[in-house]
């Protein structure tokens, strides 16, 4: 998925929030910016990276030790179906998934971040070197951004 801007989108289907505002600077530090019914995910290339998508009936068992960064936040899915693309894609075209309806929570864990920033624009020239970005999504009731491990670049 292309990350144009550094970042991708996660959002309600229908969704008309601007994400522009969220981008505050401790979201910039965090990687993450919520809005209520979007969340938009930081990369640190400005290239295409690796994403998966897991929706889970819950709460997955922590694994940050195979991951650089990991943050959750929290959204609001009142259509069923979650939309997950680069922030310029065409939104008609973009992946979506089918989750329960109501607030869903999202931990967000990239990987391979060091040789991602370090080869730049070349980084998605190789699978190998390419970041990676890991998205599980599961029915919580709402609560703050969390970041259960941060990377320091």
């Amino acid at each position: 998925m292309f990350a144009d801007y550094h970042q991708l989108h996660v959002f309600d289907d229908g969704s008309l929030t601007d994400l522009g505002d969220a981008w505050t600077d401790q979201a910039v530090l965090d990687g993450l910016a919520v809005a209520g019914d979007a969340l938009a995910v930081g990369t640190e290339v400005n290239v295409s990276v690796t994403v998966t998508v897991e929706v889970l009936p819950g709460r997955p068992s922590a694994d940050e030790t195979v991951f650089d960064h990991v943050v959750e936040g929290s959204v609001e899915v009142r259509s069923g179906r979650l939309v997950v693309m680069g922030c310029t894609d065409f939104e008609p075209d973009a992946a979506r998934f089918t989750v329960p309806g109501g607030w869903m929570r999202v931990r967000v864990a990239r990987a391979n971040l060091a040789e991602a920033r370090r080869l730049d624009i070349d980084s998605d020239e190789d699978p190998a070197t390419m970041e990676r970005v890991q998205l599980q999504v599961w029915p919580e009731a709402p609560s703050d951004l969390a970041v259960l491990k941060r990377w320091q670049h």
